[in-house]
This record gives structure tokens, C-alpha cells and sequence, in this order.
């Protein structure tokens, strides 16, 4: 015999109970019965009931005798987080990503515990394994802000008593100079001739985007999404208009304008589809087998023939923040190379020489990788003090885009013409 199919959709039927008469409706596997079936007092309850449980996203609020612990209220945020943040196209936002980890550290210490008895004493808690684990003072902050968000949703999902959310409020985050968690420096310019060493050892859609990135400041996910549609090139100095960036959610527009030395390196990229994007790695790897090709000695009929090769992940229509950087600081390793015995050895992997080093040399390792790897945020600050130094603090804002309050169209009007100036001397 066949079963039938499960109805996921389905929303829970108003019935008659045949033995007493009244309405019933099964919600999440239990039954709610709601007066004398037919009456119109039954039919608003119902609604009442099917709506709330809909709100929840098909989630049955568990009675109160049932014990929702840590992991559970979790595991249901996670689930409305990934339909919640998402961008206008339908793709998930990076909140998803910075989340996990705060999220991840929640569980691992009080996964077990009811979620009405996580107080301020474990939050303060949580607060000081951020600085047992090395990390910055802002971090930690950021991630227990994150945890009182899971709170403050599970008490609008009547999940969680409005007391819990309120006492959590009541713990104060870690202030400058009072707290031993560590201080991250300021972010700061990339000197130019690190990266003039590091070019040569980039991949050439990369280096391009470095290039592109030196002299507009763009931000790097706002490179990483370029795309030929999304650039006027209708005036002397192109005009970029990013789908995504990062004040998007504040009904903010971002306008970047494209001077000639961008427009000289972009040039090549525009002949493409206009909504396909301009910096794919699936293109650095075809460049990459190509180049092995044209370089092999072994024989055609030896090998692995071209456009053949089997990998393991596939590569993706575009660069990502974490990608651009990643490529980079590749480049940086092999242009600043540590001192034996750290260095890599002919034939090595990483693997096989973090095996080869000592805990300590580790150390090392990581020390002078740290001093000597620059990342694409470093480009931006290094564009916003050659700005700065030529045309002033109101030059940077308009060319990089700072805003931290509403202004009039004439203003911004203003400020795309003073980024055309800039663009047109230094971009």
C-alpha cells in the first residue's frame, strides 16, 4: 500500500469532537478544544490559536510544565534567523556567519540548562571565557550582545519569562581599561611598498582587484560584488552603484565613483554579461590551470589532460570578504617568507610543517605572519589618508562613504561631486 504524502503546509483543521460536542483543532500534536463546536466564540479561538502557532513558524510554545533548555531555544532562533537575514535578493546576510560563534560558545556551556534559569551571574560568566580565550574586549561585547538577542526573541515568541531578558540587561559590558581582555590597535594603512611586494605574488584577477581597491576605497565586499551593469560609464568618471553595502538596511545609497587609473585596470572586465561578476574564482582557476598547462613537460597522452581536473569544492561566481582576504595574505606568506626553520620546504604543505614545528615555533610562525600579512581593509585606510591629506576630512566621508546620519538630497548631491573630484586626481 502507498502512504500519503506528509502536508508540511497544512494548516490545522476546526472539528467537531463526537463525543462532547465540542471544537477541537490538533496544533504541533495537541489537541485545544474551544467551546460548543459552530458558535462564533469557538471560531475566534481557533483563529486565535492557528495564528499565534503560525506566527511561531509552525513552532508549538512548549506548556508550561515542559522544560525548554539552552539548546532548544537556540536551535528554534537559528531557524527564524535563517529566514529573517536575509538581503533583498533573497540571500542570506553575513549576520548568519557572525552569529555562529557567539552561538556555538552559548551551547557548549549551557546547552543542558533550562533557558529560564540562564541569569546574569552566566552571561558574566560567558563574558570571562571571551577573555580566557585571548579575545578582544569588542568581541567579547559584541557576542554577549548577541546572546541577549536569542533572549529578547524567545520573550517575544513567549518562549522565555520577560524577567530572564530584563536581568540580562543589567550586566554591563566590558569597559576600556577595566577589564583584562585585550585591545585591538586601529587598523592601519597598508604601506605601499608591501603591497607593491606583494603584487607579484598574487593571482592576476586579485592583483587587479587590489589595484581597483588602492585608488577608490571601495569596501572589499562592495569589490567583491562588482558587477559591468552596476557602473554607469556614461561620463569621464564612472559611477558604481553596489547592490549590496553595508548601510543598505538604513535606506542609505551608495554611489563610489571610478576614476581613470580604476577605469584602466576595469576596462577588461566589462565585456562580459552585466550581471555577471567581474571577479570570479572559477576565472583565477581556469588562469591557474592554464598557466600549469603551458609550464607541463609531461607528455599530452601522460596525465591529467586539460579541462579535466576533478576538485574538491568548486569554485564560486564570486570573491567573498573571507576569500579576497585568504588569496591575499597567500600572497603576502610567499612574499615575506619566515626564516628557517619556519619556512616551507620544497614539497611541503602547510599541514605537513605545522606537524614539523614545535608548539613554540608555532608561535613564531604565527608571529611573523601576523607582521607581515596586510588585509583589504588596510587598502581602504590607506586610501581614506592620502584623501584626507589632500582635500579634507569631508572628501574622505563622501569617497568612502562614511554616514552616520540622515542628510538632504542637496547634501549628498554635494558630496558625489566632491567624490568625482577625487576620483578624477587620484582614482
Amino acid at each position: 500500500c502507498h502512504t500519503m504524502p506528509k502536508l508540511k503546509n497544512a494548516v490545522p483543521k476546526y472539528r467537531k469532537h463526537r463525543a462532547s460536542g465540542q471544537a477541537v483543532v490538533t496544533i504541533a500534536g495537541t489537541d485545544h478544544y474551544l467551546g460548543k463546536h459552530g458558535t462564533k466564540s469557538s471560531k475566534m479561538l481557533y483563529d486565535r490559536l492557528v495564528g499565534e502557532w503560525l506566527a511561531t513558524g509552525r513552532e508549538a510554545t512548549p506548556p508550561a510544565h515542559e522544560v525548554l533548555t539552552v539548546t532548544e531555544l537556540i536551535a528554534r532562533y537559528w531557524r527564524f534567523a535563517k529566514q529573517h537575514y536575509r538581503l533583498p535578493d533573497g540571500t542570506p546576510s553575513d549576520t548568519l556567519e557572525v552569529m555562529k560563534p557567539a552561538l556555538r560558545m552559548f551551547r557548549d556551556l549551557y546547552g543542558d540548562l533550562e533557558a529560564n534559569d540562564f541569569g546574569p551571574i552566566a552571561l558574566k560568566r560567558l563574558q570571562q571565557h571571551g577573555v580566557e580565550q585571548g579575545h578582544s574586549r569588542r568581541y567579547i561585547n559584541d557576542n554577549i550582545d548577541r546572546i541577549r538577542l536569542v533572549f529578547r526573541w524567545g520573550v517575544s515568541e513567549e518562549l522565555i519569562e520577560e524577567s530572564i531578558y530584563r536581568r540580562l540587561q543589567t550586566v554591563s559590558r566590558l569597559a576600556k581599561g577595566k577589564t583584562a581582555a585585550k585591545e585591538l590597535p586601529p587598523i592601519p594603512p597598508v604601506d605601499d611598498s608591501d603591497m607593491e611586494a606583494t603584487l607579484p605574488h598574487l593571482p592576476p584577477i586579485v592583483r587587479d582587484m587590489v589595484r581597483i581597491q588602492r585608488v577608490t576605497g571601495v569596501r572589499p565586499g562592495e569589490i567583491c560584488l562588482m558587477r559591468p551593469g552596476d557602473i554607469d560609464r556614461s561620463g569621464d568618471v564612472w559611477i558604481y552603484k553596489p547592490r549590496r553595502h553595508k548601510t543598505q538596511h538604513h535606506g542609505k545609497h551608495r554611489k563610489i565613483a571610478i576614476g581613470p587609473k580604476a577605469q584602466a585596470v576595469l576596462r577588461k572586465y566589462m565585456d562580459r554579461d552585466p550581471s555577471a561578476y567581474c571577479f570570479s574564482p572559477a576565472d583565477t582557476v581556469a588562469k591557474h590551470l592554464e598557466s600549469r598547462h603551458a609550464q607541463r613537460v609531461t607528455p599530452i597522452s601522460q596525465g591529467n589532460k586539460p579541462k579535466r581536473r576533478r576538485r574538491k569544492t568548486k569554485a564560486g561566481g564570486h570573491y567573498t570578504n573571507h576569500s579576497y582576504r585568504r588569496a591575499i595574505h597567500r600572497g603576502c606568506d610567499r612574499a615575506f617568507p619566515p626564516p628557517e626553520p619556519l619556512a616551507l620546504r620544497e614539497g611541503e604543505s602547510n599541514v605537513a610543517r605545522l606537524k614539523r614545528l614545535t608548539d613554540d615555533q608555532q608561535e613564531q610562525l604565527a608571529k611573523w605572519q601576523a607582521d607581515h600579512r596586510w588585509s583589504p581593509n588596510q587598502l581602504r585606510h590607506s586610501m581614506a589618508t592620502k584623501i584626507r591629506a589632500a582635500f579634507g576630512i569631508e572628501a574622505v566621508a563622501a569617497s568612502l562613504g562614511h554616514s552616520r546620519t540622515d542628510t538632504s538630497e542637496i547634501y549628498a548631491a554635494r558630496n558625489l561631486k566632491l567624490a568625482m573630484d577625487v576620483a578624477m586626481q587620484l582614482g
